[in-house]
């Protein structure tokens, strides 16, 4: 993947994440080495095994973020989903894009208190992230108290834990779920056609000796 970053900022970023991840999951317990990185199709980063390996122990979920020349990287236990972002807590956000990522009373609620953008739009990729979603999933339709640093909030029946806090002057924020995606490996998929076959002709393992007498 990192060979199709143009920019060296990009590619440096990519790395420093990766980096970063390999000693999050090493503290996990984890063997780096028998593990890669996937994307979904949403472009969500996970983990798995490496294939040929055959393991199916279930794996922690991750989120990885850069900005401002940090990396961030955030980890999870199997069956729990997790998202983390962060910028720098200084940048701003134009007023007329805010109905870009609020509508209804949270845009005036944000319109009110515009000081408090930068900490909505973050709280908002977070949750994005730990949806799995990215920005298929529109911001406007991510509701967020405005200014409270930790919240409960439902989206499409799911419940999510939010924390909002500044760090070395960068405004941060870590969402997570009791829930999981739906990822396949290519394991996955040669063992279904296994079973597919096995249902649709004979198998079966033996030997059969003839012995004659005269």
């Amino acid at each position: 993947e990192v060979a199709t970053f143009a920019i060296e900022k990009r590619r440096d970023e990519h790395l420093s994440g990766r980096w970063l991840l390999g000693q999050a999951v090493e503290a996990w317990g984890l063997d780096i080495a028998g593990l890669s990185v996937h994307r979904t199709d949403h472009r969500a980063p996970y983990l798995r095994h490496i294939p040929g390996l055959w393991r199916n122990t279930p794996l922690p979920s991750i989120s990885i973020g850069h900005a401002s020349g940090w990396a961030f990287v955030a980890i999870i236990e199997h069956g729990w989903r997790i998202g983390i972002d962060a910028e720098s807590a200084n940048r701003g956000l134009q007023e007329n894009a805010f109905n870009l990522m609020c509508k209804g009373e949270e845009l005036l609620a944000l319109q009110n208190a515009p000081s408090h953008a930068i900490e909505l739009w973050v709280a908002k990729e977070a949750v994005q992230k730990a949806l799995g979603l990215g920005m298929h999933l529109n911001p406007r339709d991510i509701g967020i108290p405005i200014g409270v640093p930790h919240a409960t909030i439902t989206i499409e029946n799911l419940n999510l834990q939010l924390v909002n806090w500044v760090n070395d002057s960068m405004q941060m924020s870590l969402a997570w779920g009791q829930f999981s995606l739906s990822i396949r490996t290519p394991e996955d998929a040669l063992l279904d056609a296994t079973r597919a076959a096995m249902q649709e002709g004979e198998w079966g393992v033996g030997c059969k000796t003839t012995r004659g007498n005269c």
